[in-house]
Parts: C-alpha cells; sequence; structure tokens
C-alpha cells in the first residue's frame, strides 16, 4: 500500500468513525442521517414511533454501506490495483468486494422485509404490539405513545445515541439502531452503578453518571441499561410512579454544590501533604466543631509573588469538608466550570488561595 492508498485509508477510517459515531461538532454542523434525511424521515415531534422506525431502517442501510463505500473509494485512490475491474483485481479485493457486497444485499433485503405491511415486521413494531390490546395492534399503542411524546411535561435527557424518555405511561430508551419501550406500571428501575467525573467534556464541571437497570415484571419486555446525570435523578424520581430501588448503596449527588466536594476532597487528596510538626493534638474544626482541624494551606502552585495566590500563615483551623463547602459558597454560581480554577481567600486570614494550595495534615 502506497501513501496514497493509507492517506485514503486513514481519512475513510476517520470519516466511519464520524459516521457511526457521530460527534458533537458533526451535530453542530448538522452533519447527521437525521437532519440530511429529515425531508424523508418527518418530524420526531408528530411521528415519533413512525420516525424511529425508519430513522433505525435508514441507519442500518447506511452503515451497512460504508464497507462498500471504501472499495468504491480505492477505485479512484488507487487506480493500479484494478479494482473497477473485478476480474482483474486481487483475490484478496475480491473476496472483500464479495463479503462487502453480500452484506449491503442482506441489509436491503432486511429493511425491506421491515417495511412490509407498512413497517409491521420491524423491530420496533414487534416490540410495541407486545402492549397491544387482543382486539387492537400495535399502531394503537404508537398512536399513544405519539401523543405522550408531544406533551411538554415528559422526562427527557442524555446523548441522541442513548437518550432516556419517560412519558406518564411509558419508559423509553432511544439508541442508534433500537427504540427500547416499557409500561411505567410495570418498571422496576434500580440503581446498580455509580461513575464521577472531575471535569464533563461538555460543561467543563463535575459530573456523576448513574446507571440504572429498567426491568419490566412481564417476561416479554427486556430489560436495558440507562445512563443518567445525578443532578437530574431528582426530576426522574417525580415522574416515576414508583420508587427507584438502589442495589449498590450508591450515594447519589443531586446538586451540582455535592459534587463539587467530592471533586475538591480528591483533588486535595493529590496534593502535598503537609507534616505536623508542633507535637500538639490538632483542635476541632472552628466550622463544625465536629472533625478535627486537618488542613492547611501552603502556596505550592506557584513561586512566591508570581499570581494572584499568597502564603497563609494561619495554623491548621479547618477541616476537609468545610473548607470544600467555604471554597463552594464563594463561588459564581452561574459559571460552575469556573469553580475549580478559581481562588478564593481564606477564611481566617483572607490570603487568597486555590485548590493546589489546600494541603491535608498528616
Amino acid at each position: 500500500m502506497d501513501q496514497s492508498d493509507a492517506t485514503f485509508t486513514l481519512a475513510y477510517i476517520v470519516f466511519t468513525v464520524c459516521v457511526v459515531f457521530t460527534p458533537n461538532e458533526f451535530r453542530s454542523a448538522g452533519l447527521t442521517i437525521q437532519n440530511i434525511f429529515s425531508e424523508w424521515l418527518g418530524s420526531e415531534d408528530i411521528g415519533f414511533i413512525q420516525y424511529h422506525i425508519k430513522r433505525t431502517a435508514l441507519t442500518v442501510l447506511i452503515h451497512s454501506s460504508l464497507p462498500l463505500g471504501y472499495y468504491i473509494g480505492m477505485c479512484i485512490a488507487a487506480p493500479e490495483e484494478n479494482l473497477v475491474y473485478i476480474h482483474l483485481a486481487s483475490q484478496a479485493w475480491q473476496l472483500y468486494f464479495g463479503l462487502s457486497m453480500a452484506f449491503q444485499l442482506f441489509s436491503f433485503a432486511l429493511v425491506f422485509h421491515w417495511s412490509e405491511n407498512d413497517w409491521a415486521n420491524h423491530p420496533i413494531s414487534k416490540t410495541l404490539g407486545i402492549f397491544a390490546l387482543p382486539q387492537s395492534s400495535w399502531r394503537a399503542v404508537a398512536s399513544s405513545i405519539n401523543t405522550e411524546f408531544r406533551r411538554i411535561e415528559k422526562f427527557a435527557t442524555g446523548p441522541p445515541d442513548a437518550r432516556v424518555i419517560i412519558t406518564d405511561t411509558w419508559v423509553m430508551k432511544v439508541t442508534v439502531y433500537r427504540l427500547f419501550v416499557t409500561l411505567q406500571q410495570d418498571a422496576h428501575l434500580t440503581v446498580i452503578h455509580s461513575k464521577q467525573h472531575d471535569l464533563s467534556p461538555d460543561s467543563r464541571t463535575p459530573v456523576q453518571i448513574l446507571t440504572l437497570t429498567v426491568a419490566s415484571i412481564n417476561p416479554r419486555v427486556k430489560s436495558f441499561y440507562i445512563g443518567l446525570n445525578s443532578t437530574e435523578y431528582a426530576e426522574l424520581c417525580e415522574k416515576l410512579r414508583s420508587p427507584i430501588r438502589n442495589a449498590a448503596n450508591v450515594v447519589v449527588h443531586l446538586t451540582l454544590s455535592e459534587l463539587f466536594l467530592e471533586t475538591f476532597k480528591s483533588q486535595v487528596e493529590m496534593n502535598q501533604v503537609y507534616r505536623h510538626t508542633s507535637g500538639q493534638e490538632l483542635e476541632p474544626c472552628i466550622g463544625c466543631m465536629q472533625a478535627s482541624a486537618n488542613i492547611k494551606l501552603m502556596q505550592l502552585c506557584q513561586d512566591d509573588g508570581d499570581g494572584e495566590c499568597q502564603q497563609c500563615y494561619c495554623r491548621p483551623m479547618w477541616c476537609l469538608l468545610c473548607m470544600g463547602k467555604w471554597f463552594a459558597s464563594r463561588q459564581d454560581q452561574t459559571r460552575p466550570e469556573t469553580w475549580l480554577s478559581s481562588r478564593v481567600p481564606c477564611p481566617t486570614c483572607r490570603a487568597k488561595f486555590c485548590i493546589l494550595d489546600v494541603c491535608l495534615v498528616e
């Protein structure tokens, strides 16, 4: 493979990743399957189920065409391979063409099968058929979901490829190829895992992501997982009819301040330790009068006289939790993305410090 072939291959790999795992930059520019084919897909707000039936079918067709698209592109990028004339190409390329063409034909046949009888064979249609009454059909269920989705009081959150939607009657999750649906009255939600990130890539603020399972008492309905920002947990609970179980005893941080305190604690534990050498026992924290004062402010982030941080000469008087609450209380509540990088005055002597200057006392 020469340089031009390698360049095209690398560029096509990047293109494929962007098509399958659409980045936010592509979404902002409108370069998504939903935007490009919006006229055929119709409106999600008007016909939610029909929209996602068409969207998933179109996504399968486009994604399955990517291997064949690479072969067609190589016909132009590598004319010396004689790929335009299949019988003159190498055996490896002939095999690749055959497999990619078979994959493409299979996807066309699959989507054609789904579309028969006005999409009655589509997996989404079959899933909705589970909830249909004996004298009814999946279309009646789809009409019910469409009506509830149009209401503004629904709960909706998550990225486009893992969106969670909860209406008065239904719990749903939208993914690239599927739509998971279950009745609220039959659903049991359980918190099974929690992961905290010090910085969210979107908002540059701390974030706690909860993983929940949605299980139905109906054995024909498959369980599924949903991801949720902990700050939306209270809103989710209000929308659900039954309480959420916490199987893993996860501590859910409902506010941004609670998340920040966890991030503050994690950062301080990574900072340099201050060794207490006076021989005297540490006094109780003057903030809560319960825990021992275990925090000493030391100018560690920069050299003396350089920047805003100043040397604090106070003895340890505050515990980690109270110092974190003080740090958070001095922040601009409208700009949480600046909290970790900001500087605040010492609660005792007013010398400015940043989070890197906060040291645990040993």
